[in-house]
């Protein structure tokens, strides 16, 4: 029997895709296992994102050539989207990769071990994985993909070149796959796409979609990610606002707060079409959750430019930011920009917006004390072996005193203290 592992980087995409291809593996008679050290087949499922990621993922399979000298028939694969990106250039690094498959061509992960192939990274700009539904590992939290791929081409993001273009998968899959984690004990589910609120299959777009998964029974709260601004419609928050089983939760990037830096970002909308929406979220959810992300020092940007995302995030006041200095892409068009900005402006800006984000954290969390919060209780709290933790419907961590036969279970907290990212309190 060959075992194989997989270890996963990036986001929640990279995530559902290993479930996806675990599935695959086992389908074809593969067994997965948790330890490496059983493994004969490893497979890093890989981000392209940040060159940092990449070169941790480098590194780290480089480590694995002790292990492969006194492991004659180990095999390594590399997928994902550096797999994508660097295809025949990971092969010649000379770090050990066996073979290296691209992100359309999953399904052929078993042929390409069985038959000792190097390399199949070839786009399908039709591929959804139709019929598979992913094994998963975990009790409560399920990322369902709805979508592959990216139209938007944002001049600083690499992932229109290593995903494709975008289609959207067929909807009774989707019904298909939320019912069986639904089933499978998974109560809450978030439906994936590098841009959610431009799905569309025969004619049925995000909004209805959404309506009608929140309609399975075997599931509780229903969550997205990622919305992009320029496509968030006004029908979206009429759908979120009335169905209890949605959660009042939106991660809605801003990027940056000035308009000319937006449009050399090829972003699609402007700092007053990104006010409007949030303030139609809040007048239809006055509670609603929101996160964003955020570059700063983007080439080109002034202090006046900066200041003006400084000031938009102030005013705005999210629960939570993503935030980043903005790092040169290889292969993208922002990293032909002559203008960058120097290193340490970038970071200094950073620091800046970290510590303004850290302040209105606090703030936002410690305005929910004395509130009552509903918590999909997760786990055993990190701190202490009597407490216990979950997330709010606003996505939130939530920390309380419990017995551990709660995990699992959706109980009401109130909230009596926080801190910058804990809420903390007592059963109801």
């Amino acid at each position: 029997m060959k075992k194989f592992i997989i270890e996963t980087y990036g986001c929640q995409m990279n995530i559902a895709d290993s479930e996806l291809v675990a599935t695959v593996l086992k389908t074809a008679g593969f067994e997965q296992t948790n330890n490496i050290d059983e493994a004969n087949i490893i497979i890093f499922n890989t981000c392209s994102v940040r060159q940092h990621a990449e070169d941790r993922v480098k590194g780290r399979i480089s480590n694995e050539q002790a292990r492969k000298r006194d492991k004659s028939d180990l095999i390594i694969g590399v997928m994902g989207c550096m797999a994508q990106r660097l295809q025949e250039e990971l092969l010649e690094l000379n770090i050990g990769v066996d073979f290296v498959v691209g992100v359309d061509q999953y399904h052929n992960i078993p042929n390409i071990i069985n038959d000792h192939l190097k390399i199949k990274t070839d786009f399908n700009h039709q591929e959804v994985y139709h019929d598979i539904y992913p094994t998963r590992k975990g009790k409560f939290n399920a990322f369902v993909t709805i979508m592959r791929g990216c139209n938007n081409y944002c001049t600083y993001c690499i992932v229109p070149y290593v995903r494709g273009r975008e289609r959207s998968r067929p909807i009774d899959e989707i019904l298909k796959e939320v019912e069986i984690a639904g089933n499978n004990g998974f109560k809450d589910i978030t439906l994936l796409g590098q841009n959610v609120n431009s799905y569309d299959y025969d004619g049925i777009h995000f909004p209805e979609l959404m309506e009608k998964v929140s309609q399975v029974e075997s599931i509780q709260r229903l969550r997205f990610v990622t919305s992009h601004p320029k496509d968030l419609s006004d029908e979206l928050i009429k759908v979120m606002a009335s169905n209890d089983r949605i959660c009042k939760h939106v991660h809605l990037p801003m990027q940056s707060g000035d308009d000319e830096i937006l449009k050399r970002m090829n972003r699609g909308y402007t700092s007053d079409h990104y006010r409007q929406i949030i303030k139609k979220l809040r007048t239809a959810m006055p509670n609603i959750g929101l996160t964003t992300d955020i570059i700063v020092g983007f080439p080109g940007e002034t202090q006046e430019q900066y200041q003006k995302t400084y000031d938009l995030m102030k005013e705005i006041g999210y629960d939570y930011a993503f935030m980043y200095k903005y790092s040169p892409r290889e292969g993208t068009k922002a990293a032909e920009f002559t203008d960058q900005v120097e290193e340490k402006v970038r970071l200094e800006r950073l620091k800046e917006i970290i510590e303004l984000q850290r302040e209105i954290t606090l703030q936002k969390f410690k305005g929910q004390i004395g509130s009552v919060k509903h918590v999909y209780v997760e786990n055993i709290s990190k701190k202490s072996d009597l407490e216990l933790s979950g997330k709010t419907e606003d996505f939130k961590i939530a920390v309380f005193k419990g017995e551990k036969s709660l995990i699992g279970t959706f109980v009401d907290v109130e909230i009596t203290d926080a801190t910058s990212g804990t809420l903390i309190g007592k059963r109801v």
